[in-house]
């Protein structure tokens, strides 16, 4: 199979670019790191995402299938998602929920921490995963602290 690039660009393409861009502008000008340091996170993030969208898809088959079915569910067993090459992903590994933490939390060791939870569902990922994260955290803290 060969891969042929679109001839047009394609507008939703454009946007998510543009967006991605003006993120990456925020992360040079105020997070002090250099973009080799704040790659390998963002890296992650977005393999979370793609994670997690596949998760939720098979998710919620498990959850159609539970309510037909006399058997019980099989939403929380990570064999279920493992048995169609999903990963799975344990609550606190999920996108939506680094997303909603708040403010002033560690993000950088939640994401660390999801980066284990997820190796620890998905034995083929031991030892894989980035999980160092914790420059977030205190890239940020300086940058908070006030200059004299």
């Amino acid at each position: 199979m060969i891969w042929i690039a679109p001839s047009e660009k394609d507008p939703n393409n454009e946007a998510l670019e543009k967006r991605l861009w003006a993120a990456a502008d925020q992360l040079r000008a105020n997070s002090g790191l250099t973009s080799q340091q704040y790659s390998q996170p963002v890296l992650g993030l977005i393999f979370l995402r793609f994670a997690e969208v596949r998760f939720s898809a098979r998710r919620g088959d498990l959850e159609k299938a539970a309510s037909s079915s006399r058997r019980g569910s099989r939403v929380d067993e990570p064999s279920a998602y493992h048995a169609e090459g999903v990963l799975y992903l344990s609550p606190n590994a999920r996108f939506d929920y680094l997303l909603a933490l708040p403010e002033g939390e560690a993000v950088g060791k939640a994401l660390s921490d999801a980066m284990r939870d997820t190796e620890k569902n998905n034995p083929s990922l031991a030892g894989v995963l980035p999980k160092t994260y914790e420059i977030f955290n205190i890239t940020w803290r300086m940058i908070d602290q006030p200059t004299i």
